[in-house]
């Protein structure tokens, strides 16, 4: 008997800078957040759950029946503030205000061998709450299609800190 077998991994890494210039020279610091934890300067977070409307857009793509890809002009890195439990049916981010989909860096999304890269910078002044959820979207808001989705605490990002969020999708 033969059996086919897909191997689908998902990586966030979480990379924290306590102001502008530590962003600048590219080197992750530990933090304190808004509600005076402190945070390490990367953190690292293994799985997600993919959407219903990812995966058949996904499908879609692969067949070549239309759609948005999730490439460098389309790609957006969504961050919320719920801990609503992820649940495949979901459209978006969970959070009723408290949520801000990112533009891609300029380089992303990028494919190395059967991994696929997403990177987003979240400024000094932006998604300053509590990030709790996070998802990959092609379009920038909840009307987007939302690939996958994650919750996982992180802490609370303050006024004049930078973080970044990395997605790498490994396929094999």
């Amino acid at each position: 008997m033969i059996k086919d077998k897909l191997t689908y991994r998902t990586h966030w890494t979480i990379r924290r800078f306590a102001d502008d210039a530590a962003f600048r020279a590219g080197v992750p610091t530990a933090v304190v957040d808004a509600n005076g934890v402190e945070l390490p300067a990367v953190t690292e977070i293994e799985g997600n759950l993919l959407l219903n409307e990812g995966i058949q857009l996904l499908l879609d793509l692969l067949i070549g029946a239309g759609g948005t890809a999730y490439n460098n002009a389309n790609s957006y890195i969504g961050v919320g503030d719920t801990n609503t439990a992820e649940s495949a049916s979901q459209t978006g981010l969970q959070a009723p205000t408290n949520k801000l989909y990112k533009a891609m860096e300029s380089s992303y999304p990028s494919r190395a061998s059967q991994t696929v890269t997403w990177r987003a910078v979240f400024g000094s002044s932006e998604a300053n709450y509590a990030w709790n959820e996070f998802t990959v979207a092609n379009g920038s808001s909840d009307s987007g299609t939302n690939l996958n989705r994650k919750v996982s605490a992180q802490g609370t990002k303050a006024s004049g800190q930078t973080w970044t969020v990395d997605v790498a999708i490994t396929i094999s």
